[in-house]
C-alpha cells in the first residue's frame, strides 16, 4: 500500500511514462479516456489521460530511480494516505467501464458525499453538486486536485 507512487510527468508524455512502466515490470495505472476528433474528414476516437500530467505506480527505491532516469518525469509525489488514493481510483475506473467518455471536471471543496444505489454507476461514491435539476456526483482524486463526473437521477443518490 505505501509503494504507491503519483508521477507528475512532462506534458504529453504519460503513455510514454506507461510504456516504460511495462517494460521494467512496474505495477502503474493511467486512466484514459474515449475522445472523438475528426481527422482528414474522418471521426475517429482517440484515447487521452483522464488526468493530463499524471500517471499512478507501485514502485520501490530501484525502480524510482529508473524512471527518473526516463527524464519524463518532473516529480514523485507521495501520497498522505495511499489507501484513500487507491479507493479514489477504484472509484474512477469503474465509472470508465461503465463510460468511457467521462470528461474531468473541477473538484468540489465543498459538498455532500453520496453514493449511487441504482443505475449504472452503482456503487460509485463521490461529491454531489446539483446542477440544472439533475444530480452531478464528481469523483474526486484528492491527491492530484483532479475529478471526474458521472451523472444521476436524484433517485438513485444517497448521502454517506
Amino acid at each position: 500500500m505505501q509503494q504507491w507512487k503519483v508521477f507528475f510527468v512532462k506534458p504529453r508524455a504519460e503513455k510514454k511514462v506507461a510504456e516504460f512502466c511495462s517494460l521494467y515490470g512496474i505495477q502503474y495505472y493511467l486512466p484514459l479516456r474515449e475522445k472523438s476528433r475528426v481527422a482528414q474528414r474522418r471521426k475517429i476516437v482517440v484515447r487521452v489521460p483522464v488526468f493530463p500530467g499524471y500517471v499512478f505506480a507501485r514502485i520501490d527505491d530501484n525502480q524510482r530511480l529508473q524512471m527518473l532516469k526516463t527524464n519524463l518525469l518532473v516529480r514523485v509525489l507521495e501520497p498522505l494516505k495511499p489507501r484513500r488514493m487507491l479507493r479514489d481510483l477504484v472509484m474512477v475506473r469503474r465509472a470508465l467501464r461503465v463510460n468511457p467518455a467521462l470528461r474531468p471536471a473541477k473538484p468540489l471543496e465543498a459538498g455532500r458525499p453520496v453514493r449511487i444505489v441504482d443505475g449504472p454507476f452503482k456503487n460509485i461514491e463521490g461529491v454531489v453538486s446539483r446542477m440544472s435539476g439533475t444530480m452531478k456526483v464528481i469523483l474526486n482524486v484528492e491527491m492530484i486536485g483532479q475529478a471526474v463526473v458521472v451523472t444521476a437521477e436524484r433517485e438513485q443518490v444517497e448521502p454517506l
